[in-house]
């Protein structure tokens, strides 16, 4: 009879499999885009059979969503959770803006932000997909959002400031300088994103 601690112990080892594997996935979407990402294409870079892959994900777009999800596991890890250790205010909004600039500069995933690839790529593309980056973004942006609501709220920041103005005007910053520094092959856009959201912020 197969013990208990057998059982946990292969789930252990599946879920560590798993997470290996979705973490080439993210990087291959990163840089060949989520259309580009195959059951194939993921078991040939992970040195797995094509059966093994879709015995953990099943089909293709299933391989998509999930690696969608685990790319915003990822994004959450290396730039929200640290900005929350910082105070409640203009400090937390600085630091989770810088976090976003350095998770891109330091290509935590090849192809520079996994999400502003994503959206270049399924802007235009009704489904499944499209939705559930859209609906990731808005969360992000809410986020943005809600801590500077909260530096105005502590005094840090202008009572006047048009909280969702300023949102759409520091992402539009973080997603050109990742935007640029691809293109170019070249790290000046942060500095210039990093100045031009200092003097957004006074």
């Amino acid at each position: 009879m197969t013990s208990m601690t057998t059982i946990d112990g292969r789930r252990a080892r599946g879920d560590t499999s798993r997470r290996a594997i979705m973490r080439v996935a993210v990087d291959l979407a990163s840089v060949n885009g989520l259309e580009g990402l195959s059951i194939g294409s993921l078991a040939a870079e992970t040195s797995m059979s094509k059966g093994g892959v879709v015995a953990l994900f099943g089909t293709k777009e299933q391989l998509q969503l999930a690696t969608v999800a685990a790319a915003s596991e990822i994004f959450i890890a290396s730039v929200i959770t640290p900005a929350l250790e910082g105070r409640a205010g203009l400090e937390r909004l600085v630091v989770l803006l810088d976090n976003w600039l350095r998770y891109s500069e330091s290509r935590v995933f090849s192809g520079g932000c996994f999400f502003a690839a994503a959206t270049a790529e399924l802007g235009s593309r009704p489904g499944l997909l499209r939705d559930a980056i859209a609906q990731l973004i808005r969360e992000w942006h809410a986020f943005v959002q809600g801590a500077i609501e909260r530096a105005v709220a502590a005094g840090d920041l202008p009572e006047i400031t048009d909280a969702r103005q300023l949102t759409f005007e520091v992402t539009s910053l973080l997603d050109g300088a990742n935007d640029m520094s691809l293109l170019f092959d070249s790290s000046e856009p942060y500095l210039r994103a990093r100045a031009a959201i200092a003097k957004l912020l006074g």
